[in-house]
């Protein structure tokens, strides 16, 4: 199911775009759930629990704007599809901070908000439904996938960090490091850049030769022997998603 955020202060404009949404969804027979936001602390909030493939929002809000909330989504999912509309054009240049795939200009047109939906869904990514299950010391975790940050093995467990700053530690295991990651290493965000490290590179804020700093400020290695792999592969990751930008 997609998932769909928008946020706007003005009520009439918030459930004109809802109700066009909405319009555009049940045409099309797309399976999604539109969560409106009268006020971007609400939805920054939102954010910090669960993720969307698609975020609507206003740019001129008050406390913040839409272009600060944008920059901050963007620093939490770089994979999610932003649409901003707007009373202003002159911050045009400035929202393409954020990787917006439109920019529309209130009062907003029926027709491009229906084509720049149909861009969207044909963008959004679903790795958000995957799951991973954790064998705790005392219960199993069923955890979702794009909400893992880095995976570090310890003393024959892992300790998973998520972008809500928890951590949890598994159960000690048998396997290989790489073999219990598995799972995770199908999906095309993560990265083992060393012997004990898995990343998920949605999540990096800063590369370097030898680490990776993830949101949060969490700093991860590069193991020396594998930094070619590592660099080829984080930056094909990188030029895939200009290419499905």
């Amino acid at each position: 199911m997609m998932r769909i955020a928008i946020c706007d202060d003005m009520p009439d404009d918030l459930q004109y775009i809802v109700s066009q949404t909405n319009q555009y969804l049940s045409a099309n027979g797309i399976d999604a759930e539109v969560a409106s936001f009268s006020h971007p602390d609400v939805l920054l909030t939102a954010i910090e629990e669960e993720s969307f493939h698609l975020y609507i929002l206003d740019i001129v809000m008050p406390m913040v704007s839409g272009l600060e909330l944008g920059k901050e989504i963007r620093r939490l999912d770089r994979e999610a599809q932003i649409i901003y509309t707007t009373t202003e054009p002159q911050f045009a240049l400035q929202a393409y901070a954020a990787s917006p795939i439109n920019y529309l200009v209130k009062p907003v047109n029926q027709q491009q908000l229906s084509d720049t939906l149909a861009l969207a869904v044909s963008k959004a990514d679903f790795a958000h439904e995957q799951t991973f299950t954790v064998k705790t010391a005392d219960c199993l975790r069923i955890v979702r996938i794009d909400k893992i940050v880095c995976c570090e093995y310890r003393n024959h467990a892992v300790l998973f960090s998520f972008v809500n700053g928890e951590e949890v530690l598994s159960r000690t295991f048998r396997e290989n490091f790489s073999e219990y990651c598995a799972p995770i290493l199908k999906n095309r965000h993560f990265l083992q850049c060393h012997t004990s490290f898995v990343i998920n590179m949605r999540r990096v804020e800063r590369f370097s030769k030898d680490s990776f700093t993830l949101c949060g400020g969490k700093t991860v290695p590069i193991a020396a022997k594998r930094y070619p792999a590592v660099r080829d592969a984080y930056m094909d990751y990188i030029a895939a998603k200009g290419v499905n930008r």
